[in-house]
């Protein structure tokens, strides 16, 4: 999954459309059984799988905002450990997340970086992300927004 890189930068990327054809084939099953058992319900056909709307970076980073540290029990943006997120220039459905965690040592940093990844590819507008984990610049509490102070009980 992630491999630690001599400079010391972590980065974790794997095409997801298997996963997603996965997701859709039960979505597809499930919207079937229901119109089976519903004879008004509305074909599958009229209820678009795929969003023509393209994610916007606030998009991006409320999907980042799902993922909470275990051990804080705060979310990643919140917490600052989330130092950029943007989409590819080539390829619009791939998004590229610098991001750290609080220590280089953290004990929960391969689960945060797998739901960070996971977080984006469930977006209907995304196919991969990919994680880069960077402890420079390394993670302060100054980064933190005021929510996630007043979560963490720092005034």
């Amino acid at each position: 999954m992630s491999e630690i890189e001599p400079a010391g930068e972590t980065e974790v990327s794997s095409s997801a459309p298997a996963a997603v054809a996965a997701h859709t084939g039960d979505a597809v099953e499930t919207q079937t059984a229901a119109s089976v058992d519903a004879s008004d319900a509305q074909p599958a056909a009229e209820t678009p799988a795929v969003s023509d709307k393209r994610s916007s970076e606030l998009d991006l980073l409320a999907a980042l905002k799902q993922v909470i540290d275990p051990e804080l029990m705060v979310n990643i943006v919140d917490l600052g450990l989330v130092y950029s997120v943007a989409q590819d220039a080539e390829n619009d459905r791939r998004v590229a997340v610098e991001m750290t965690l609080t220590s280089p040592a953290c004990p929960a940093g391969p689960q945060i970086v797998q739901q960070a990844k996971m977080a984006l590819e469930r977006l209907n507008d995304v196919d991969e992300a990919k994680i880069t984990l960077t402890m420079s610049p390394p993670w302060t509490p100054d980064r933190m927004t005021d929510d996630a102070k007043d979560q963490l009980g720092i005034f």
